[in-house]
């Protein structure tokens, strides 16, 4: 895929169509002049005639040249493209759409915050997404209620609620617009659905290494705010007077998670979905990644031997950023151990949940205030937490969407005690920035100067070759030192 035009060349569309290839799930969208409806390219209907074709780089795209979204195929099911390779301000803007910035923003404010002026931003996006800001912010509004309205019994205000409507004339409105027929005519097509808890599927590209991405998050689980097994994993969330489980797991023989959401406020919904995407990477494309990595011999092997890796990452960014610091120079036990102390002692209880799910994280106030030495922590550590922690109050750091990796570095090594390994993995993981690389990971520099070891710059210096996809090459090399080491034990 070339890195200047935001879709694939057309005889790369036109295999990828035909072949109803996966990888290539929500990288193009194909309109169909006849039937005026657009489809993902995996879309199991006949293949139309390519004279009646034009593909378009996103949803909002097709939608904005008129299209309606296919019932069949269901583009609301398909992952966000990933092009780091393209427009970084772009990528940023994305991120911030997908954060609910255009819920509160206007797109000026929207294009203060990428360092862009508005016209500049809409530009920007008409190239490489073909549609403006506020369309992928109205498409994607619109997805998901299509998605709430066929796969849950949500009452049709809730899910005007839920998609980001306030008025339901309004929401109607736009509906009929988008999807040429009103919320009800959906909602009686489809099959009947249980109330009570939501389903909702969750697309990705295939590969994806499910049990291994369990494995990673099992072993750093928090106790009293999660529960990961073979099957899934089951998390508390919500406010401690409103508390609710999220449940996730893979579906039978479809490239997507199920995601299982108790009672909850239909305006949390998108951030529960958000979450959960980023916690399993769903967005990730493997494929470009691949393509980059592959290049390099210790990492054609590693993806060989897991080609499904992707980069876990965290439910909340405070959270993930205070585990990281307890981590630090001790084993991934250990730093459970302490996160497992924290929440006991410094977090608060959630009435009516079960145990071992029944617990909220401390706020970074309560973490503050908290007498942290008697963790366990050497006194150093527990000064890093409150740094973090007043860091976090007064808006020196934070972990929204849309940062430069530069800068949250920059940000977070300004704190004592946290070094540049700690910041990349924080944004590696808490940010799902795909570019984020810990040069100084003893893991890292062992096994890519074996049988020596790297430096810390030389170990940066081969990494620039893996740009911007430095984050995967970091979980590639992790598990690769891991399977060499049960090999010489064996």
């Amino acid at each position: 895929m070339s890195s200047h035009s935001p879709l694939p060349d057309t005889e790369a569309c036109e295999r990828a169509r035909l072949a109803r290839d996966a990888r290539f799930d929500g990288v193009f969208f194909t309109a169909v002049r006849s039937t005026g409806i657009y489809c993902r390219p995996v879309c199991p209907a006949p293949a139309p005639k390519p004279r009646n074709v034009t593909y378009y780089a996103s949803a909002a795209a097709a939608s904005a040249a008129g299209y309606r979204p296919c019932l069949r195929c269901r583009p609301e099911l398909s992952p966000q493209a990933q092009r780091p390779a393209g427009d970084e301000a772009v990528q940023r803007a994305l991120a911030l759409i997908g954060e609910g910035t255009l819920q509160e923003e206007s797109v000026e404010a929207l294009a203060e915050h990428v360092g862009l002026g508005a016209r500049q931003l809409q530009r920007r996006f008409l190239q490489q997404l073909g549609a403006t800001p506020a369309q992928v912010h109205s498409t994607r509004r619109l997805l998901l209620a299509k998605q709430l309205l066929t796969e849950t019994a949500l009452p049709v205000t809730q899910v005007a609620l839920a998609a980001g409507f306030n008025s339901l004339r309004r929401f109607n409105a736009a509906f009929l617009e988008g999807c040429g027929m009103p919320p009800t005519a959906l909602r009686r097509q489809r099959e009947e659905v249980a109330g009570g808890e939501l389903v909702l599927r969750l697309g990705y590209r295939p590969p994806l290494d499910v049990a291994t991405m369990l494995g990673f998050l099992r072993r750093r689980a928090i106790p009293g705010l999660e529960r990961i097994d073979d099957h899934g994993y089951t998390r508390v969330v919500g406010p401690p007077d409103a508390s609710t489980l999220v449940h996730v797991q893979a579906a039978p023989q479809r490239p997507e998670l199920l995601l299982r959401i108790g009672q909850t406020d239909p305006r949390a919904i998108p951030d529960i979905v958000r979450r959960v995407r980023r916690l399993f990477d769903l967005d990730a494309d493997l494929q470009a990644v691949h393509d980059t990595l592959s290049h390099e011999p210790l990492l054609a092997t590693a993806i060989a031997r897991r080609p499904g890796l992707r980069v876990p990452g965290g439910w909340d960014g405070f959270e993930t950023a205070v585990r990281a610091i307890l981590g630090q120079q001790v084993s991934v036990a250990g730093a459970t151990t302490l996160a497992a102390r924290l929440v006991e002692r410094h977090g608060g209880h959630r009435e009516g949940m079960p145990a071992g799910l029944d617990r909220v994280f401390p706020t970074p106030q309560q973490l503050f205030d908290a007498p942290l030495e008697t963790l366990g922590l050497p006194r150093s550590r527990a000064a890093t937490l409150r740094a973090l922690a007043t860091a976090t109050l007064d808006g020196r750091v934070h972990f929204g969407a849309g940062q430069r990796l530069d800068d949250f570095v920059a940000q977070c090594t300004a704190l004592p005690g946290i070094g540049r390994w700690t910041a990349h993995y924080i944004a590696m993981r808490a940010l799902g920035l795909p570019d984020a690389f810990p040069a100084g990971d003893l893991i890292l520099q062992q096994v890519l100067g074996a049988p020596g070891r790297l430096t810390e710059r030389q170990t940066e210096a081969r990494s620039q070759a893996w740009r911007p996809w430095r984050g995967y090459a970091v979980l590639l090399l992790w598990h690769l030192a891991d399977d060499m080491k049960k090999e010489e034990a064996a």
